[in-house]
């Protein structure tokens, strides 16, 4: 079963991401910052990760290029689920490490795209 990480430091976006995951098939762990996602991803590596950009503790960007440099860091999808969307944003997301960006709100069909787009719906 795919297995996917919700990073988000919002309990709703957490709830509701989970909720769609779901009923795509998905297994769904979830982290409300950067620093328990790296531990998360310690213990099981994720196919996915859907991760928020502005957190406490540890910031999205933080921590994609932190896990990128982990030991099969490399492996896990990356969609970046953020309000930021500038063009800086967005070029500093996919430089970073990221597959894919999808803008809050989301809802199921959006967020299946994504997946797609990264071979995971």
């Amino acid at each position: 079963m795919k297995h996917c990480l919700v990073v988000d430091d919002s309990r709703v976006i957490r709830k509701v991401s989970r909720h769609i995951l779901e009923s795509l098939d998905f297994t769904v762990d979830e982290a409300e910052n950067g620093s328990e996602a790296l531990d998360r991803c310690g213990q099981t590596m994720p196919d996915v990760v859907l991760l928020d950009w502005n957190m406490p503790v540890m910031s999205g960007i933080e921590f994609i290029t932190r896990l990128r440099k982990t030991d099969g860091g490399d492996r896990p999808k990356v969609v970046f689920c953020t309000t930021e969307n500038d063009v800086a944003h967005i070029r500093e997301a996919i430089d970073a490490g990221a597959d894919e960006y999808v803008m809050k709100p989301f809802d199921h069909e959006t967020l299946q795209i994504k997946l797609q787009l990264v071979g995971f719906a």
